[in-house]
């Protein structure tokens, strides 16, 4: 009989946050899937927990899917952690369950903390719509052509960057969403040093660049949704036509479901619809 994959949030920073049931499930488990055994060895070492651990990281992954699926065909139970937070939320793991999912291995949630939810917890925006859109891409060019893309989005939006690249991206969400759009900034979510600041975009880019929000630790940023009636200045049926120009018709849909806010099955029936008038 196979072994359980159980999918365990680990603290974000304060290691208090961690469940009894988490801490229960890593001591009691076969072995540790972790992101890096080295920061793991820390929490485990805290807990007084010894559960072997297994390395599972972005370069490795393949391989260390293959041989965790194996000890879980033979039995054992795994618990999969990163290095903060909810795995697979920007982290590595996603494999891992698909693996176990495809070979009928039971895997389960034991969820707690994740630094997207404690953001829009205390962000004072918007939380009954929202999307995440993970790490904000490195290079300029990529960054405000991916931005731009969302500049219609009415759902409160959340970003994760890194110290390195915070100022740039505030920047460059001032230029596409405007320096007025309400936003939040949560840095060093639940340590020692947390700040978290709901300000304008434009207020939020001048306290990074003057640093009275410090510009060290890891941030989750998030943007109030689009004010403006999406869609009402573009031409559908125009911006369908050009985009499957140069992909296939669902991806053309989706892709203009976010510009225009319109509901991507409906932009897909369009795009058939307009097929059919060409063809006429």
């Amino acid at each position: 009989m196979s072994g359980t994959l159980f999918v365990v949030a680990t603290p974000i920073g304060n290691l208090e946050d961690l469940s009894p049931r988490a801490r229960q499930t890593l001591a009691e488990v076969d072995l540790i899937a972790a992101e890096d055994t080295r920061h793991t060895g820390r929490l485990l070492s805290h807990l007084g927990v010894k559960t072997r651990q297994f390395t599972l990281h972005d370069h490795n992954e393949e391989r260390a899917t293959t041989a965790l699926i194996k000890e879980l065909k033979n039995g054992k139970s795994v618990a999969l952690v990163s290095d903060a937070g909810t795995p697979l939320v920007s982290d590595p793991g996603y494999r891992l369950v698909r693996a176990a999912h495809e070979d009928g291995i039971a895997v389960s949630p034991v969820p707690g903390p994740s630094a997207l939810i404690a953001a829009l917890s205390v962000a004072g925006l918007p939380t009954d719509r929202f999307c995440f859109e993970g790490f904000v891409p490195a290079k300029r060019g990529a960054r405000l052509d991916w931005l731009q893309a969302l500049a219609l989005e009415r759902r409160t939006i959340v970003f994760f960057e890194s110290v390195h690249r915070i100022g740039a991206s505030l920047a460059d969400m001032v230029q596409v969403f405007g320096a007025d759009r309400a936003a939040c900034i949560g840095r060093e979510l639940t340590k020692l040093h947390e700040q978290c600041v709901t300000a304008s975009l434009g207020d939020l880019a001048d306290q990074v660049t003057n640093d009275s929000i410090a510009n060290k630790g890891e941030f989750v940023i998030v943007v109030s949704g689009s004010n403006e009636a999406a869609g009402s200045s573009i031409d559908v049926d125009r911006l369908l036509s050009e985009l499957v120009e140069t992909m296939p018709a669902k991806q053309a849909a989706a892709i203009a479901a976010r510009v225009t806010g319109t509901r991507r099955n409906e932009l897909y029936k369009r795009l058939l619809d307009l097929r059919e008038s060409s063809v006429d």
